[in-house]
């Protein structure tokens, strides 16, 4: 695999795997710290001539192998069995979750702002106005334009989505 290829691959998977790690040690900052130690480690691994026959997969189970020794090492014991192991669900719930936050992070900054405080955060509406100094009216408006961008950016033929975890 040259330099290239690899590179191709990494942004293919980085956000998806970023997603997969997430829901393994749920902290943002260190899923992606480990997502980095998976990418170093698969680099180091074709640099001394292995041989990787499917990427996705080998980077899946190295993502969640890496997990799994945080854990431990934070933990001290780990149940594994509350881990769930690399298979077509989690490849494909990693993959949509990147979808919908790289859709909501293609929102305009301030409709991006009043969506994360009502669905991530819980605000209400009159919350979010006093909050950022603005009208009832104007969150409505902005909560609106969020989720017809959303509706737009992640619809399939218009299949009906959801947002599983704001």
């Amino acid at each position: 695999m040259t330099s290239k290829e690899f590179e191709i691959l990494f942004r293919k998977l980085y956000l998806p795997l970023g997603m997969y790690a997430l829901r393994i040690v749920e902290d943002a900052d260190v899923a992606e710290d480990l997502e980095q130690d998976a990418f170093m480690k698969a680099w180091l691994y074709i640099e001394k001539g292995g041989e990787i026959d499917n990427f996705s997969s080998f980077m899946y189970r190295t993502v969640r192998n890496v997990c799994l020794s945080y854990l431990r090492y934070k933990r001290d014991t780990l149940d594994e069995s509350n881990i769930p192991d690399v298979g077509e669900e989690e490849i494909d719930s990693s993959f949509r979750d990147a979808r919908i936050w790289k859709a909501i992070d293609d929102l305009p900054e301030k409709c991006r702002e009043v969506f994360l405080m009502s669905k991530q955060d819980g605000f209400s509406n009159e919350e979010i106005a006093e909050e950022l100094g603005i009208s009832i009216k104007t969150v409505k408006n902005q909560m609106t334009k969020a989720f017809s961008r959303l509706r737009e950016a992640l619809s399939d033929n218009h299949k009906p989505f959801f947002l599983p975890f704001l």
